[in-house]
This record gives C-alpha cells, structure tokens and sequence, in this order.
C-alpha cells in the first residue's frame, strides 16, 4: 500500500464518500447519453459538462486533498 493511503485509497484522513450514484442524463450540447458520478457530467464525444456545483453531494475542501500544496 502506498504511504499516505488508506485500504480504500484515499488520502490519510480523507473519508470517502458514502455513496457513489452511477447517473445519466442528455448532454446539453450534443443531445447524446451520458453518465456521471453523482450527477457530475462529462460527455466524451462533444467535451461538455456540468458545473460541478450541479453535483448532488458536496465536493471536499481544496485541503482534504493529500496533494494539497498548502
């Protein structure tokens, strides 16, 4: 296990989401399918996607990141 790292692989004191939700939804620009985690949205064909306060969860702080430069 990489140092710094839990068994679940997140950062040291980070605690990983409870849920993860596979979502789906229309792009916005192309019109195809596609899916999400948590209502976060990329589509691979077009490039679009979802500002990631339309999430439904809220995102960890900047220092929760074990990469945080800070």
């Amino acid at each position: 296990m990489e140092a710094g790292r839990n068994s679940a692989g997140t950062g040291a004191g980070v605690t990983p989401p409870l849920e993860a939700e596979i979502t789906r939804t229309e792009c916005k620009q192309c019109g195809s399918e596609v899916s999400g985690l948590n209502g976060r949205f990329a589509c691979t064909l077009c490039g679009w996607c979802n500002h990631w306060s339309e999430g439904h969860s809220e995102l960890p702080a900047a220092e929760d990141d074990p990469d945080y430069p800070g």
